[in-house]
Order: structure tokens, then C-alpha cells, then sequence
């Protein structure tokens, strides 16, 4: 049915619409798991000027108002929440956070992204600060319907245009949990919490910071109360409270009377004021004197926007300069996202970057599944698509570079040798995340013949990372500065921490030429050896792996598969490219084959054994035996790397800062996964270190924490 005038520009289909000291951390109580995700069913109207207007199938109300929906939008949302003088007065590096109840069609969110670049446009000061957009939706819009949606708006208005496209290209997979989408050269951040909105806005953290994070605008934009109450419930205005802080604003369309008594009851002031167009009224709020002894005083929104700015008051000092200690994958990603924070970062190793279990040839990007009721919490099903959105910007900067691509998306097939999922479960998440496909699908793409593919996953987005390609990226980064150092103590001290090393460790004279380095933050990512570093970093297991790769024939190449394969390990085609040599032995642009990768537990060695070479060939013979008739069974003249894997007894990495310190955190013990779980792991320890919320819910950050319980039994 038509609502004319009743709702917001976006009427969306959604659910429910200073340092402290250290003290253990227990973990949230969890709430009921999150349903799986229903698709939006989209309706279409005629309004009264004759254009399209889409409607909601589940809550039969318009997803845009009959007049103008991008200018109720900027009404409604960014005017009254006084965000272009508030964005405008942004101070150096600070952060500005907007919540969102209702993402329905994006287009509160383009039209903020919209402002926030002509104001950085207009306002060079506001080069390093940065605007996160956090919003919910229970009923997510396929794909396929927003672009259609979408497109009316690249007609109504050419200047979202390119915004829509590349929010588009970026639109996750319709599964549970928070999608971190980071459009990096406009400095926004937006995370779309798939869910219900109660459970999204619990999932929030606000305690594992150095310092408390605060929304400091709501767009409340669910449906209206008629249609959907559960948006508008005490529990959402409630978690608004939670999140909020004194000078906190709110703006709405609605005036009804739930909404009135839900703010007030939970802290606000609030204000009628014109409604757009025909509509008479809508409301303002502002939050006046809440928690966390901040003082008790009656704000008004107009007095927002005289604040200069509004982080500054409650995050005096953030920090300048961080040391990353291990060029890894996890030191790397993890000084490539402080840096695109603004942070000046020094990434210190002892050998060099990519010497350690990061440096092998390829790294196969591809998430261990789970059934889909769990992926809400899912670390490997988040972190592989936040892990694939950015490297396929990496990609962009590659090819403006002219340097090796960093993701080859080849797709890739799993035979279901070892896995904890089927494809009666596999039918359950978007086929543009993870399918099963026919066998003779699974033989052509895969170029197998006799083997039984019947059972089968496979992942279309995924693909063979190139080590040494992200590496000349990441180290490029002009806020990067990388020296080799052997790390010998860390000294923290009230305002500040200190790394003392040895520059040239190998030559004996060590004591002759020591390093310090001073900085506010250290993040110590130095694998295994992490807990040599500091105590209080568990000591982990060792997991040495040795991968083997060959240059096949031509005749050899025919018969081997065309992807990356998973079986009980994984095997895969590459060519190689420049950079390629400076690790490993190998020969540029020479096709090359890779299998592996061995396991043999606590073994911390990683010389070369021609035994495990073997190990990898059988284990492929054993799993693929048609490939017996390609590959060559001496396997005396392969190629091989081992590194050691490090991985914590609950299988968790190991993601935060230490007890009993402020400046001292950790990011380590990714597994054999480093490169699906650094980037999202890198995006939570940032956000903690710069008083943001993390992308993973509060549960996840519990189950990631160094100093959680469970790591400290024996």
C-alpha cells in the first residue's frame, strides 16, 4: 500500500529497525544466534508523478517517499543532525561515527558519503580525518534489485553516479554478520551489520578500547512504527543509550509517539521541527548528561554544530607513532592499516619482510566454511570476504603501479576430502559466496576426468594471493617506514614505549650497534616468537609446513588441474612474476606448479626435507590418483619452502592489547589462514587502538582477546 509523505527519504525493510585500568574481560552473554538472512522482496508502485517507487514485501511500505527521496535525506538526516558544520570542524585524524537503523537502499548513506567529499574537497584539513558509517538491515536488498533501484538515482541524480558504482562492485554476500566496506581515498568506512537490528547494536563493543567509543549521530529510519514496531522497540532505544554519549544527536521522520517516549525515557532531549515537504513535523534529539561521569548539562542540536569538534574533548592524545614488530603477513596488514589511518608506523624484522610462514610463492585465499547459522560469529567467513574486497583494491593500485596483481581470482574448487560442511549445507549461503556445481561443471573447470566430483564446493571469489606483490604495495605506503632490527626488550612507560634491537644480528658485533626506537603503541606480531617478546603473550604451538611447487613440462601442463584444488591440502597452477625470486627459488614467468603443504606439530625447524616433498606428492596420489599419469614421481629436483605455523590451543587468533599495559598489543597466531584473517584482524586492532568500533561483534573480540582464560589452561 501507498504511505505518501509518511516516511523518510528511505523507508527500509529492517529487523528491529581516558584510559582504563586493565581488568579481565569476561565474555559477553551471547545473545540468540541471529536467523539466517531473508532476502528483501521488492514491489514496485506507480507514484503520483509517474516514476517507479519500490516497495517493501514484508512490510508494505515504500522504500522512497512520493517526493523527492535524496532531498528528504538531506533534510531529514544530514541537516538535522547538523553534520556539514560538525564534519566540516573535524580536527586532525578524528574520527567521526553515524549509526543508521534501516539501510534499506543505501541512499543515506550516499548522500553522507556525497557531503563528506565535497567538504573534503573544500577543507584540506580534513585530509586525515575519517567518517564510519555503521547501519543494520534484517531484509537486505538482493543485489540485483538495488542496481536496479540504484539506477534511478544515477538518473535523478548524476552526482551519485560514481558513488553508486563503486558501492555496488563492493556490496557483500547476503549472509549474518558485520560487512566491512572501506572506499579508502574518500576515508569512509562502512559496515552493514546483516541481522537483527537489537543483536547488531549488542554486538557493538565499547570496552575493549583504549578509550570508549560513541555514535555521535542516528539516523533512525526503519519503517514507520505503523508498519514495523520491533524497530522502535525499548531494547533498540536502549542500546542507543549504551552508545551514545552526552552531545550525541538523533534525527527521524517520525513524530509518533513510541518514538517520542523512547528517546526521552533513554536520555534525550528531543524537538519537533519542519518536517520535508508536505510532511508537517519530524524530530531532533540530542543527548544531554549521561554515564562514565561525564557532566550532567541540557544540550540543544543546535549547539552541536559549535563544537569544533566532537571527539576531541573525550580522545585527547591519539597516537602518532606505532612500531610493528614482524614483517609477516600479520605485521604487514597491520602496519598497512594504521598507516591508512594516518599513523607514522616503523615495521621492524629481524631477517626480513616475508622471511618467516608468509613468504611461501602463492597463498591460497579460501575461507574454512561453516554452516551458515553460525557465520553470524564466523571469523573465517568474515574475515575471507573483508580479506577479498581488499585485496581487490590492492589489485587497482597494482595495476596504476604497473606491479604484479596481488589477487589472482581463479576461483576454487574443494573436493570435500576435509571439511566440517556438505553441499546440503552449501545450498544454504548466495551462490556468488560459495555454490556446488554440476559435475561436468566441476570436471571443465577443473580439468580433472575420472575423478568423482559430485560432492563439491565451489568458492568463485576466491584465489592465489601473491606474497611478494602485497609486500612492494604495503612498503610503499608513505606512512610506512621499514628497518630490520632484532628486537632485544620493550620498556613502557606512562607516555610512551620503547623498542631497544640490534641492527646487524648476524654479524657478531651486536652490542656495537644498538637501535631504540620510541613510539605511543607497539603491536607485536612476531608469530611463534611473540611470547619471547613478552610473557604475557601465550606461548603457542609450532606447526612447520613445507610447500613444493616445479616448473611442469608443456605436455605436463595440459593434464594438471586449470585451479587451485582443496583436497586434504591444496594444490594449484601459478606463473611466476617479478619479485617472485626474491624469497624463493624461482624463475620468472615459468609456469610452476604447488602442492602441500605438510604438518608435522611442535617443530619449529625449517630446512628443506626431500621426505616431505614426498609426503605432499603422496598426499595428492592418494586424494587425486588420475594425476598419477601427469606428475612426475621423483620428486628429488622439486622446489620447497617450510615455515612454521603458529596457532593457540582454541584455534583463535590472537587479536588486542596485553593486561596490564596501554601501549603493548598483539596480532598473532593466524594459523595457516594469515592472509583470509589479517586484514579484518588488522581492522579490529586499529579500531581499539584509535577508540573506533571493530568490524567483529563483542562475542568475536572476546574469543580473539591475549589475555582471554580459556589460552591459560593447561
Amino acid at each position: 500500500m501507498s504511505k505518501p509523505q509518511s516516511k523518510s527519504a528511505i523507508s527500509k525493510p529492517t529487523s528491529s529497525d581516558s584510559h582504563k585500568p586493565y581488568k579481565a574481560s569476561k565474555p559477553p552473554k551471547k545473545p540468540a544466534p541471529p536467523n539466517v538472512i531473508t532476502p528483501a522482496k521488492i514491489a514496485w508502485q506507480t507514484d503520483d508523478a509517474g516514476n517507479q517507487v519500490p516497495v517493501s514485501g514484508e512490510f508494505g511500505d515504500v522504500y522512497f517517499s512520493h517526493a523527492d527521496g535524496l532531498a528528504e535525506s538531506r533534510h531529514v538526516f544530514l541537516a538535522h543532525n547538523q553534520l556539514p558544520e560538525r564534519l566540516a570542524n573535524l580536527a586532525d585524524k578524528r574520527c567521526f561515527t553515524i549509526a543508521e537503523l534501516g539501510f534499506g537502499t543505501g541512499l543515506n548513506f550516499l548522500a553522507t558519503w556525497q557531503l563528506w567529499r565535497e567538504l573534503r574537497a573544500q577543507h584540506p584539513h580534513l585530509t586525515s580525518a575519517r567518517l564510519h558509517f555503521i547501519t543494520t538491515e534484517k531484509y537486505p536488498i538482493p543485489l540485483s534489485d538495488l542496481t536496479q533501484i540504484l539506477s534511478l538515482w544515477v538518473q535523478r541524480a548524476p552526482e551519485l553516479a560514481k558513488l553508486i558504482e563503486d558501492f555496488l562492485a563492493n556490496y557483500p554476500p547476503l549472509i549474518a554478520g558485520c560487512h566491512r566496506l572501506n572506499f579508502i581515498d574518500d576515508n569512509i568506512t562502512l559496515d552493514i551489520w546483516l541481522g537483527d537490528a537489537g543483536d547488531s547494536l549488542a554486538s557493538l563493543e565499547t570496552e575493549t578500547s583504549i578509550n570508549r567509543p560513541y555514535i555521535d549521530a542516528w539516523f533512525l529510519d526503519g519503517f514507520a512504527p505503523s508498519c514495523n514496531e520491533t524497530l522502535w522497540a525499548d531494547t533498540i532505544f536502549t542500546q542507543m543509550q549504551r552508545l551514545s554519549r552526552t552531545g550525541t544527536t538523533a534525527a527521524t521522520y517520525s513524530c509518533a509517539g513510541i518514538v517520542k517516549r523512547g528517546l526521552q525515557t533513554h536520555g534525550f532531549e528531543i524537538n519537533k521541527v519542519k518536517g520535508f515537504g508536505r510532511k508537517r513535523e519530524m524530530l531532533t534529539a540530542v543527548m544531554a548528561g549521561i554515564t562514565d561521569s561525564l557532566p550532567t548539562e541540557t544540550l540543544s542540536i543546535e549547539s552541536v554544530s559549535l563544537n569544533d569538534d566532537s571527539n576531541a574533548s573525550i580522545y585527547p592524545n591519539l597516537p602518532s607513532h606505532t612500531v610493528v614488530i614482524g614483517a609477516g603477513v600479520a605485521g604487514l596488514l597491520t602496519a598497512w592499516t594504521l598507516a591508512n589511518r594516518g599513523i607514522a608506523v616503523t615495521i621492524v624484522d629481524k631477517v626480513a619482510p616475508l622471511a618467516g610462514a608468509s613468504g611461501n610463492p602463492r597463498a591460497l585465499l579460501a575461507p574454512n566454511m561453516t554452516p551458515i547459522h553460525h557465520v553470524y560469529e564466523h571469523l573465517h567467513s568474515i574475515g575471507y570476504l573483508y580479506s577479498g574486497r581488499l585485496y581487490r583494491y590492492f589489485n587497482q593500485q597494482a595495476v596504476m603501479q604497473q606491479t604484479p596483481l596481488i589477487l589472482e581470482q581463479t576461483g576454487t574448487l574443494d573436493l570435500l576430502i576435509k571439511t566440517n560442511i556438505g553441499t546440503a549445507q552449501i545450498a544454504d549461503y548466495p551462490n556468488e559466496m560459495a555454490t556446488t556445481i554440476t559435475t561436468e561443471e566441476a570436471w571443465q573447470l577443473s580439468g580433472l576426468k575420472t575423478k568423482d566430483l559430485a560432492d563439491n564446493l565451489y568458492l568463485p571469489q576466491s584465489g592465489l594471493i601473491n606474497p611478494q606483490a602485497l609486500k612492494t604495495i604495503i612498503l610503499k605506503h608513505p606512512n610506512i617506514n621499514y628497518q630490520q632490527l632484532s628486537v632485544t626488550d620493550i620498556k613502557e612507560t606512562a607516555d610512551k614505549v620503547t623498542v631497544i634491537g640490534d641492527k646487524d644480528s648476524d654479524n657478531g658485533n651486536n652490542s656495537q650497534n644498538p637501535v631504540t626506537i620510541c613510539a605511543d603503541n607497539v603491536v607485536i606480531c612476531a608469530a611463534y616468537e611473540s611470547h619471547q617478546l613478552d610473557k604475557r603473550i601465550v606461548e603457542c604451538r609450532t606447526i612447520r609446513g613445507q610447500l613444493s611447487w616445479f616448473t611442469p613440462t608443456a605436455e605436463q601442463v595440459l593434464g594438471l588441474p586449470k585451479l587451485p584444488l582443496k583436497y586434504s591440502g591444496y594444490c594449484a597452477p601459478f606463473i611466476v612474476q617479478s619479485g617472485d625470486a626474491e624469497v624463493n627459488n624461482i624463475s620468472d614467468n615459468q609456469p610452476q606448479f604447488l602442492l602441500g603443504a605438510s604438518f608435522v606439530d611442535a617443530d619449529a625447524s625449517t630446512g628443506i626435507r626431500r621426505e616431505e616433498n614426498q609426503q605432499n606428492y603422496d598426499k595428492l596420489m592418494e586424494d587425486i590418483p588420475e594425476l598419477s599419469n601427469v606428475l612426475p614421481d621423483d620428486t628429488s629436483a622439486w622446489q620447497a619452502r617450510a615455515g612454521v605455523r603458529t596457532q593457540t590451543i582454541d584455534y583463535h587468533p590472537l587479536v588486542g592489547r596485553l593486561a596490564q599495559s596501554r601501549r603493548i598489543w598483539t596480532l598473532s597466531a593466524m594459523g595457516a589462514k594469515g592472509y583470509a584473517l589479517a586484514p579484518i584482524c588488522a581492522e579490529a586492532l586499529a579500531d581499539m587502538m584509535l577508540s573506533c568500533f571493530a568490524p567483529l561483534s563483542a562475542i568475536t573480540l572476546a574469543r580473539l582477546s591475549p589475555n582471554r582464560a580459556r589460552l591459560r589452561k593447561t
